[in-house]
Order: structure tokens, then C-alpha cells, then sequence
């Protein structure tokens, strides 16, 4: 419940779905995957056969059937290359101002603004205790709030210390001039560590603030409804929770994810779609319905169904099959050159990743957790492969420009001289300058 602004979860308002203890050590999201026994169409961990690029729905006609998309090189010639910025230190996520000011977050806890063009060197805030920056952890996701314009509210998700146990939390600031104060804590509380932190935050249509979160390591969390860990929440822009939310009293609108980084609505159906680590391999690309279970530790890849499930769960409209993709930060493309695609930003991947989706409207879902949104996947190109390094966002700007950054200073990469970098796409044929 709702105090002093936050929101927590009243334990008694749901029957546990806890699961069995699960022996899936995964050695991390970029680490060698292991089985999770479910089932599917193959015995556990086999690949879907059939062309990759046919996404289709499955036979009961309950959903996507899962699908390893083929890459095909996409050499990106319509675009031009420019560095916005550089010397960066972990740039997470990047969002726009109506006036043109661009915001983002430095995962050591800097939130910064760059201003006609230029860096600004002061950060508008530097977290301080309880705030921490530990492997994964840090200053992540960042939204705008729909009326900021009015309002000047921002919205961040971080990790923190709390009596020994790492957490995460959702803030609300406020920009007063070139300062940005914190107004309220929405949300807090939410499972942390090392890694598995999830933090996307963004606004949907509905004008209500969506969340990711990571299971920190600790599979059984993204099977227990009252649990934080491992799943996507709504909430609204004051931390209070909706009415019309899948569990009544909850923040949690899908549960089963292992880590979680990306969100983006298709223009066209409405859809939200999600971006998730697996085990390695086994990267998902999944279209979210509320109060569905996407299965994590169940199942992962092409598997559909796990005896120990208490009821219905979603298999991903694709994933990457044998290959690591890490994906994190996406968009669906409204202008330009590649309109219309889901463009995914790639980590270990080190690329973008461009899907081509179209809703099949011939086909009317079941009801309940099996609602899902079909899709056939016409498309899945990769651009930029091993060009920028480590690709943690992309983000659309309002002239159709689109915006990457790199996140080589995370640990895991190999920084040149002036990285971390945001990096502009730019339309070659649009005026764009």
C-alpha cells in the first residue's frame, strides 16, 4: 500500500505462486545458459525448426509460437553518423524535453543535460547515500512525465543499500532550473544485487509509468506474486496503484521475468512488447498482457509449458536461440528510413537489432493470460554489428534522428579513448539537421 508516496505490496492479497526450489545457477545474463526443464514443442532446449523469419501463432491458437530469427546485415546507408557526446561515463537511458533539451542517466548516479547541443558539465543530480553503483546497479532508467512541460517532473529508477541488502527504488524528481530534487519515492523496496536490477522505466499511452525488474539472481522471486523481483509494473505518475491493475492492490501488471530491460508500444496495435535477458542465450522479445506469466524459470526458449506451472504460461514472440543478444533499451520507429521496425539495442550482441512485425488480425485471442497478441515476424535485420561496442539504448528523437549509447565502461566491454558515446542516426533524405 501507498505510504508517505510509496507503494508496497500487501502480502495478503494473493494466494502464493511461489516455485519449487529450481536448480537453474545461471552464471549470469551473458554467462553459459542452463535447462530449465519445461516443455515445448522439442524435448527441452531445442531450437524451433521451420523458417525464422514465419512468425506465426501456436496451434491452439493461444498465442505467438516461438521463433530464432535469422539476422540479415542491414548496412544502414540512409543514415548519417555524428557524436552528440563523448567521454561518458555508462549512459543508461536518454529522453527529450519538449523545448529540445536532452536528459540522461549515468549509471554512477549522475543525472545530466545537454543543452543547444552542448554537454552541460554540472550534473542536474549526483545521487548520495543510500544510493550505490555495484556491478549491474546504479542510476538506470529515466522518464519525462507526459505533462513536463507544465509539471517539470522526471522519474528514475536506482539501486541503494539498506541495513546490508541491496534494493531498488523509483523516484520522482523534480527540474528546478538546472537542479533536479527529488520530490517523492514511488516505489521502493524492489529486490537488487549485483546484477538482475532490470530498471526501464517509461511512460505508456494510458499515461500510466511502467517498471522493469530483475529476480537478483533468485529464480523462484519471478514466480511469487508478492514479490518485487521479476516483473513489470504500472503505477500511477504519483506512485499510487490503478484500479484497472491485473492484481487488485498490486503494482504488478506481468510476473515469470528473469531480467527485463527494455519497453516500447507498437504504434500500430497498441501492444507493449518487452526485451529480456536469458540465461546467456535465449534472449526474449515478449509481447506483454496484464496479469500474464511469462514463465521464468519454468521455461525459457521455445518451451511453452512446465508441470510445475499453477496455470497459463506466455512463451516470447522470438528469441535468440543459441546466440546472445543481451538486449536492453528499444523503440518502435514511427519516421524515417527504417519506420516502423522495433529497433532493440545489444550488449554482448554489440549491435541494433531491426524487426519487421505485423499484427496478424485474422486470428481473435483467447481470453484471460492467453490473450496475446499475434504477430508475424517479416523481417529481423542486425546493423552496426561490432561498429559502436556495447549498445545499452536507442531512442527516436523527435526529427526522426536516432540516438544510441554505448555502454563499453560498464565492465564488460573494451572503452576506446572518448568512450562511453551517444551517438546520432541521421536521416540522409528527410532535412534533418
Amino acid at each position: 500500500m501507498r505510504q508517505n508516496g510509496q507503494t508496497r505490496v500487501k502480502s495478503a492479497l494473493f494466494t502464493a505462486a511461489a516455485a519449487a526450489a529450481i536448480a537453474v545457477m545461471a552464471s549470469g545474463c551473458e554467462g553459459k545458459p542452463a535447462s530449465t526443464g519445461g516443455t515445448g514443442a522439442g524435448p527441452a532446449g531445442t531450437e524451433a525448426s521451420g523458417p525464422a523469419t514465419a512468425g506465426q501463432a501456436r496451434e491452439d491458437g493461444s498465442g505467438n509460437a516461438p521463433v530464432v530469427p535469422e539476422l540479415i546485415e542491414q548496412n544502414a546507408a540512409d543514415y548519417t553518423r555524428e557524436i552528440v557526446a563523448s567521454g561518458l561515463n555508462v549512459p543508461w537511458e536518454l529522453v527529450f524535453a519538449p523545448d529540445g533539451r536532452l536528459f540522461f542517466t549515468e549509471r554512477p548516479g549522475q543525472l545530466r543535460m545537454i543543452r543547444d547541443g552542448k554537454l552541460q558539465e554540472k550534473p542536474l543530480l549526483q545521487l548520495q547515500d543510500p544510493f550505490i553503483s555495484s556491478g549491474e546497479g546504479g542510476l538506470l532508467g529515466l522518464a519525462l512525465d507526459p505533462g513536463f512541460a507544465a509539471n517539470s517532473y522526471l522519474y528514475v529508477y536506482h539501486t541503494y543499500a539498506r541495513e546490508g541488502e541491496t534494493k531498488n527504488r523509483v523516484l520522482r524528481l523534480k527540474l528546478q532550473g538546472d537542479q533536479a530534487l527529488v520530490d517523492r519515492v514511488l516505489l521502493d523496496g524492489i529486490p537488487g544485487a549485483e546484477n538482475h536490477n532490470g530498471g526501464r522505466i517509461k511512460f505508456g499511452p494510458d499515461g500510466m509509468l511502467y517498471v522493469t525488474t530483475g529476480e537478483k539472481y533468485d529464480p523462484p522471486l519471478a514466480q511469487d506474486k508478492n514479490s518485487l523481483g521479476g516483473k513489470i509494473f504500472r503505477i500511477r505518475p504519483d506512485g499510487s496503484i490503478p484500479e484497472d491493475n491485473p492484481f487488485p492492490g498490486s503494482p504488478v501488471y506481468s510476473w515469470g521475468h528473469r531480467n527485463a530491460q527494455g519497453l516500447a508500444w507498437d504504434p500500430q496495435s497498441g501492444s507493449l512488447l518487452s526485451s529480456e535477458h536469458g540465461q546467456s542465450a535465449h534472449d526474449e522479445l515478449n509481447v506483454i498482457v496484464p496479469g500474464g506469466n511469462y514463465g521464468w524459470p519454468l521455461i525459457e526458449g521455445d518451451e511453452t509449458g512446465s508441470p510445475k506451472a499453477a496455470g497459463a504460461l506466455i512463451p516470447p514472440l522470438l528469441h535468440s536461440g543459441k546466440d546472445t543478444w543481451a538486449p536492453s533499451g528499444m523503440t518502435f520507429i514511427r519516421q524515417g528510413p527504417w519506420q516502423g521496425r522495433l529497433a532493440v539495442a545489444g550488449l554482448r550482441g554489440t549491435k541494433l537489432l531491426l524487426f519487421t512485425l505485423e499484427p496478424d488480425r485474422t486470428l481473435a485471442p483467447g481470453a484471460g493470460a492467453s490473450a496475446v497478441p499475434v504477430y508475424k515476424l517479416t523481417k529481423a535485420e542486425a546493423a552496426f554489428a561490432g561498429t559502436f561496442g556495447r549498445l545499452r539504448s536507442v531512442t527516436e528523437g523527435p526529427d526522426g534522428s536516432l540516438y544510441l549509447l554505448t555502454n563499453n565502461r560498464d565492465g564488460r566491454g573494451q572503452p576506446a579513448g572518448d568512450d562511453d558515446k551517444i551517438i546520432r542516426l541521421k536521416p540522409k533524405r528527410s532535412g534533418v539537421e
